[in-house]
């Protein structure tokens, strides 16, 4: 019974002060709910479409002007000059442009002799969306025009089956499983998701923590404590942010997901199941990291600057099997790589809790190891609250 009150005493502590510190409101309430909105927000479109080129035609024939007028018909590009080669390097310095497609002065004599031409893409570099799409454009009306010049010049008069065949010999289907737009929010936003959780629960735990060392000379904790248990503390601590995230994690599963039209095809408890290890193991490791927090602001500058590598790390935007195998045990030290990972594939395949084994495990056994690290810490902490208490 005394231990909980002692656990009971340590959630009501949380709960005041969270509610006396705008920061941790913010930290807590409103940016769980706010975060993930301007994350899907601004992949909303998906695709990217209509990047802005210009054409340099220096052979000013029947072909090439074909060629152009069958490059702005495609929905990945939208040709918006047309000038020469000078002109055009000028309008991409100034980001009017984002690619460059030059059709050689000899295309159109080529073309009518049977010889190979080449046409030239200069593409911006800094943003690999662009010379995507610049680069499937291209390529798409360049198969399409090659078909057409083999029918006419080697089919006269054939039939219509005969046509189908010579342009397409080998036929292929292609099927987008999982991301059926391929689309940078169905890729993204469900791995986001998982890392702002885990962000958000480091930035308030260790922002609690760096109010009350500044307001008790350095120690963790309130100085009323009159019960000596790390255990009760770590628990009551876990108690106070779990329901909470849980929530946060529900919304982002239920509400996000269904406003912007991402894929849900997992079981609704089998989500529930995974993702209370992960915030579990959150909420502890962001305790065992608050150790090394003194001041409110130092949360700020150790957390912020991790979401992109954690993002990395994780394997999501760069593939595992191509990570050295250094990086791939360091990335395992967070709780975001497994959740990332079993989030999408829970998400967006549909998986079960057996196919998710690996993070699942993976999640409890950090969840293990961080509560023993937890409650070190606050060992260390009730340690110098009763040396104080002593010297008093």
């Amino acid at each position: 019974m005394k231990y909980l009150i002692n656990i009971l005493q340590v959630w009501i502590d949380e709960l005041m002060h969270v509610m006396r510190s705008s920061g941790l409101i913010i930290f807590c309430l409103l940016v769980p709910f706010a975060y993930p909105l301007l994350y899907a927000f601004v992949y909303t479109n998906e695709v990217v479409r209509e990047v802005p080129v210009a054409v340099v035609d220096e052979s000013h024939s029947a072909m090439s002007r074909e060629f152009a007028r069958m490059v702005d018909a495609t929905p990945e590009v939208k040709v918006v000059y047309r000038c020469d080669l000078a002109q055009a390097q000028e309008l991409m310095r100034r980001e009017e442009i984002y690619a460059i497609m030059r059709i050689p002065s000899d295309f159109g004599r080529d073309l009518s002799l049977g010889n190979q031409t080449m046409v030239a893409l200069y593409s911006d570099m800094r943003c690999m969306l662009y010379y995507k799409a610049a680069l499937l454009a291209a390529s798409n009306v360049s198969l399409e025009m090659n078909a057409d010049i083999k029918v006419t010049r080697y089919l006269r008069g054939s039939t219509d089956r005969q046509e189908e065949i010579l342009r397409n010999p080998v036929t292929n289907s292609y099927v987008a499983m999982f991301n059926p737009q391929s689309g940078m929010a169905s890729f993204l936003i469900p791995a986001v998701l998982m890392l702002i959780i885990q962000q958000l629960l480091f930035l308030s735990i260790g922002t609690s923590m760096g109010l009350y060392r500044e307001h008790n000379d350095g120690i963790g904790l309130p100085t009323s404590r009159s019960f000596d248990s790390p255990v009760c503390e770590v628990v009551g601590k876990v108690l106070f942010y779990l329901p909470v995230f849980l929530l946060v994690a529900v919304y982002m599963y239920a509400g996000v997901s269904n406003w912007f039209s991402l894929l849900q095809l997992g079981d609704y408890v089998t989500f529930l199941n995974f993702v209370f290890p992960y915030i579990l193991s959150c909420i502890l490791m962001g305790i065992t990291m608050s150790g090394f927090i003194y001041r409110s602001e130092d949360a700020m500058l150790l957390y912020i600057f991790m979401s992109v590598p954690l993002l990395f790390l994780s394997g999501m935007s760069w593939p595992v099997a191509s990570e050295p195998m250094f990086w791939r045990y360091v990335s395992w030290i967070f709780p975001s790589t497994f959740g990332m990972h079993g989030y999408v594939r829970i998400m967006g395949t549909g998986a079960s809790l057996d196919q998710v084994a690996f993070e699942y495990r993976g999640l409890w056994i950090q969840c293990a190891v961080y509560f023993l690290t937890a409650c070190l810490v606050y060992r260390h902490e009730f340690k110098k609250l009763f040396m104080i208490v002593r010297m008093d």
